[in-house]
């Protein structure tokens, strides 16, 4: 007979992973993050930052992905089994686009909005949700109604989608710390940040801090020249957003933070900062913390369904599995023949 802990453990190694580590000072909290859009490659950025905060830190990371009806990964599905993990989450790591789910799924993120829990967004969760009808449409990124104006992106990240302000695949982004928040607590020992992925367009809800602009490139080199007539705008910035607990959640956005941005160990860093930040941990934060990836990272570059083929999450489970395996097939590749 198979006993429950075993089949709880079959279950959870099918539609999700979990990273815990043993000991640091996120020993005892628990980190849940989403990982679902369809372009920048969310669910390998996720998982990496994951194992870093688990492995370096102590922290247990629980990663959802959007699933296919089969348990495969599926960039951009609105069916994200492992919500329920959000009831015993002190933070909310989340990379998702132009999400749907059903109600089922959204009871569990409302209620952990309502407590005031912190947020991290990377990139297009700006836009995490379009589609939602009914009790949730509020969160919808173009919610006309003044009460909830723009949706989730606006009224807790501080924007919705705004718009592309570097071309993609042609133009790369330096981001540039502002000089009067060099001593913010995010900014702890981030130098040379530079992301892969084009800028976006950004204005963020004024209470917002604006720790660090964006600079359009003029090639996908770090050292590039500014492309000429792209002003700098708002790239990275922290605020609270406003609970029915009555409790102000702390929020890191980024318009970056496609797979091959975290590459860059400035902007890794400043990311893993925020979380900590986020969670009212600053005292832990250390200039020369321990950012390096835990276990094999290979990153494809960002594109609509150019996502790793035919992969679960529990391909990788533990600490030494690739994220994701080479062999793994994208867009317009063959899966290679074992020899």
């Amino acid at each position: 007979m198979v006993s429950w802990i075993l089949l709880h453990a079959l279950v959870q190694g099918k539609d999700w992973v979990v990273y815990e580590g043993d000991k640091g000072p996120g020993k005892g909290k628990h980190i849940v993050f989403i990982a679902s859009d369809h372009e920048y490659r969310g669910e390998e950025s996720c998982p990496a930052i994951a194992r870093i905060m688990a492995r370096h830190y102590g922290f247990k990371c629980t990663v959802l992905f959007g699933l296919d009806d089969e348990g495969h990964i599926k960039a951009g599905s609105s069916r994200i089994p492992g919500m329920d993990a959000l009831d015993s989450a002190d933070m909310m790591f989340l990379f998702m686009r132009f999400l749907a789910p059903d109600d089922a799924t959204m009871k569990y993120f409302e209620s952990y909005l309502d407590r005031g829990g912190p947020v991290l967004g990377l990139r297009t969760t700006t836009h995490a949700f379009n589609g939602l009808k009914g009790t949730y449409e509020k969160y919808n990124h173009r919610y006309g109604d003044e009460s909830y104006k723009l949706g989730f992106g606006r009224q807790v990240l501080g924007e919705t989608w705004a718009g592309h302000y570097g071309r993609n695949h042609q133009f790369s982004t330096r981001l540039d710390i502002i000089p009067g928040q060099a001593k913010h607590p995010v900014l702890t020992g981030v130098k040379d940040m530079h992301a892969k992925a084009g800028a976006y367009s950004a204005n963020p809800m004024p209470n917002s801090v604006i720790l660090a602009n964006n600079q359009v490139l003029k090639t996908m080199d770090q050292g590039a020249e500014a492309q000429e007539g792209k002003p700098p705008m708002p790239a990275i910035w922290v605020r609270t957003y406003a609970s029915k607990s009555g409790k102000a959640g702390r929020v890191f956005c980024s318009t970056q933070g496609a797979s091959e941005d975290i590459v860059n160990e400035g902007f890794r860093r400043c990311i893993i900062n925020g979380v900590f930040w986020c969670m009212g941990m600053e005292k832990d934060i250390k200039a020369d913390m321990d950012v390096s990836f835990v276990g094999p990272y290979n990153p494809v570059t960002f594109s609509f369904g150019g996502e790793r083929k035919g992969v679960k999450p529990a391909d990788i489970e533990g600490w030494d599995t690739p994220i994701w395996s080479k062999d793994a097939p994208t867009k317009g590749q063959k899966k290679k023949k074992k020899k």
